[in-house]
Parts: structure tokens; sequence; C-alpha cells
């Protein structure tokens, strides 16, 4: 998705090394063999117990306003979901979903939440511009009981927003654009990390494959720090322009991502990312949850 609250980001391209995270959708011939024997270790064998399936609410933005994006996930038999903020909030709500809602849409929110059994696990993609704002999102984060902060935060940022992190006990993942955006590659997302233990990543897979790189390589970059992932599909690699697709009919190969992340024993949440078909998407998730269900169905 298009991040929200956009600061002006330093390009930190030419401060990382940016290289040696493969070039192509499929994974490497090391990397498909280590994850494969990985599917047979006891040791991981319920690890997917632990795995989420819910959507990124950008992918019904155009449709309609937060209260029906919720009757979606809710067509969708889906119980997570990360929220975006700057999405109108709709019913009988003037406010949009972030920082700026009255108390009494949050307390309506909530309530309208319990009463379709649904959890916001995360938001994002956010980029606030002062630690002062940051404190407002984690504040928000905190009310409504989320795991992660989905963001691109600012260089001079990571050592504030760690701190943050660790007083509410909610971790930050950073997103990966394309090019030329500064968190394209993982390598920059580990300079993030480095010596930030509450800094962490969310593996846009279907980016990585835009900007060239084999996900599961990058995935393997970041083990130990993936705290959630973008799920989404797109028709060509190597492309920052490739349109998206309904995952498992473009050119990513999941069964090794999958693979990759139990062996990772990966806890967190696959949020469904559809930027195409905005006005009736919801067939595309469905197909997108049971080709995930299928294809954890072989993990077991």
């Amino acid at each position: 998705m298009k991040k929200l609250f956009c600061g002006c980001l330093l390009s930190l391209a030419t401060l990382f090394g940016l290289s040696g995270c493969g070039s192509s959708a499929g994974n490497s011939d090391a990397a498909t063999k280590d994850s494969t024997a990985a599917t047979g270790d006891s040791s991981t064998a319920n690890v997917t117990k632990d795995w989420k399936i819910g959507v990124q609410l950008w992918t019904f933005h155009v449709a309609g306003p937060f209260v029906k994006a919720l009757d979606k996930v809710d067509s969708a038999g889906l119980k997570y979901v990360e929220a975006f903020p700057g999405q109108p909030l709709g019913g009988n709500m003037k406010d949009s979903f972030g920082i700026r809602m009255s108390a009494a849409s949050k307390a309506e929110i909530k309530q309208l939440l319990q009463t379709k059994g649904i959890q916001i696990v995360a938001m994002g993609v956010i980029s606030p511009r002062t630690l002062a704002e940051w404190k407002q999102y984690f504040d928000l984060a905190k009310e409504f009981g989320l795991s992660y902060i989905t963001a691109e935060p600012l260089k001079d940022q990571w050592d504030g927003i760690d701190s943050l992190a660790g007083i509410y006990g909610i971790n930050v993942a950073i997103h990966d654009h394309p090019r030329p955006n500064p968190y394209w590659h993982p390598d920059s997302v580990l300079a993030a990390i480095k010596g930030h233990s509450h800094i962490g990543s969310c593996a846009d897979v279907g980016h990585w494959v835009r900007n060239g790189l084999d996900p599961v390589v990058c995935l393997q970059k970041l083990e130990g720090h993936i705290y959630g992932v973008h799920l989404k599909d797109v028709d060509s690699a190597g492309n920052t322009k490739a349109m998206d697709r309904v995952v498992g009919t473009g050119v990513i190969k999941f069964t090794p991502i999958f693979q990759e992340l139990k062996r990772q024993h990966f806890k967190g949440m696959f949020s469904i990312e559809r930027e195409d078909n905005w006005y009736n998407n919801v067939p595309d998730v469905i197909s997108t949850v049971k080709f995930y269900n299928a294809e954890v169905s072989k993990l077991q």
C-alpha cells in the first residue's frame, strides 16, 4: 500500500551496501533444500498453529469506509485485520481511523469489533514526522491492543521509536516499498534493526519481487526479526510497476516462502493485501484464504 503520513524520508540506499538478496521471484537451490528439509523437522511441527491470516484494510479502502470494510472482512470469514490510519470510519462517525479519533468513535469501533469478533493486530503503513506523533500512535496501538505498528520511519527516529516500543510493549515492523524507497532492500531494514531490539520487519513479499529480489533469501536475511507479512502476488519480477495478482496466480512461488517462515518459527500475521479489482475483491480475498490454507496444510 502507499504509506500514510509520509515524512520526507532520507535516502538510505547509498548508506548501506544493498546487495546479495538474489534477483528473481523464485528461491535459490540452497534455500529450497534447507526449507524443504525443515518441513520434516519435528521441532517445527506445530509452528503454523500460531500463524494468523488476516487482511490489510487498504484492500477495501476504495469500496467504502472502515465500517463497510469490516463487513467485507466478516463476509470473507476473517478475524484479524491490519488497519490503516486515514480511513474514514463511516456510519454515524465523522472522523477517520487514527490518532485524532474522538473518544466516542473509539468506543463505537471497539464495540463493532467485539460484535463481529474481529481483532486489529497491527496498523500502518505510517511515517510520523516527530517522536511526539509517534507517541500518539503508540497510545492508539495500546488502546486497541495491537501487536505491532507497520512503518517506514525516518533514520533519526530509530533510537526514539525503539525506546517507545520497549515502553509500550508494541514492536515496530519496517515495511518495504519498491525502489527508490529507503527500505526497499532488507539490508537497509537490518541497519535499522541493529541495536534496536523492538524494531523488525513487515515483509512485503510482493514488493520484494517487484524490486527483483528473491523473497526466500530476503526472509533468511531477516530471520528472527519478522513481525508480519504482507501477502500479495504480482505479474512480473524485477518491475517496480508490476501489476497486482490474486495470491497464487502470479509469478511468486509461495511454497518455499511458507516453508522458510515455518523453519524460522514465525509467529505473526499474514495480511492479505489486494491492490486491484477494488470494487469486487472479496472473492479474491476468499480465494487467497483458500490458497493459504492449502499451502499451510502441506506443512503439517
